[in-house]
């Protein structure tokens, strides 16, 4: 993984992670929680978009499959501490 590349994931895991957090909870989390959680998300959301039968491809589906799993893992943190 090149420079460019990993500066890339980065950039959609810190995006996603804002976006998940601002979708689930009205607000981020910080840059290094929104890299994190964007990054798992990212994990979460292609194992679940790949259960369905869902491929993906290019910057825009990598950042949609990253903001779902986001999302999903939040939504799966909040029930758990409750």
């Amino acid at each position: 993984m090149d420079l460019t590349s990993l500066l890339i994931f980065l950039a959609i895991g810190a995006v996603a992670g804002w976006l998940a957090g601002n979708l689930m909870r009205g607000g981020g989390f910080g840059l290094l929680v929104n890299i994190i959680v964007g990054i798992i998300g990212a994990v979460v959301g292609g194992w679940v978009f790949g259960m369905l039968g869902i491929s993906v491809n290019g910057l825009i589906g990598s950042l949609i499959t990253a903001v779902v799993g986001a999302a999903l893992l939040l939504f799966i943190v909040g029930l758990l501490k409750k």
